[in-house]
């Protein structure tokens, strides 16, 4: 499967230090993100979700910026007393569309699913709009 750098990755990975620049295309074989023919992490992982966005649609950059505002925003909180916060949280238990992208294993708490990072864009511009998301440039 294609991936890309949604953006830049410059740390310490599997294979060692990289610096892979944004719009960088990867390969993914056997669940491992390959760039130069050194193994840079599963596709499964933090890293993964936060640096590569499945590409074979053409779509990666704007999947990786719209997951990305969209997490963005769900974690921002304004003090103690931010309502807008709930209120963007209640808004994602209740939509149908968001409920395949929630981990079952947490019946109490949301965190994403891995069908989340690889969903179909119309899917991500639905819950970006729903909870208020403008996409990272």
């Amino acid at each position: 499967m294609k991936y890309i750098a949604h953006r830049r990755l410059k740390k310490d990975v599997i294979c060692g230090p990289v610096n892979i620049p944004a719009m960088t295309e990867v390969e993914c074989e056997d669940g491992i993100i390959i760039y130069n023919n050194g193994i840079v992490c599963y596709e499964d992982s933090e890293t993964a979700n936060q640096f590569f966005a499945r590409n074979d649609d053409g779509h990666g950059m704007e999947r990786g910026r719209l997951t990305q505002a969209i997490m963005m925003t769900l974690s921002q909180r304004n003090g103690r007393d931010d309502q807008a916060y709930q209120e963007r949280w209640d808004r994602v238990w209740e939509d149908q569309i968001c409920q395949p992208y929630k981990r079952v294993e947490y019946a109490d708490y949301w965190l994403w699913n891995q069908e989340f990072f690889n969903a179909d864009i119309d899917v991500l511009k639905h819950i970006a709009k729903l909870v208020g998301a403008k996409e990272v440039k």
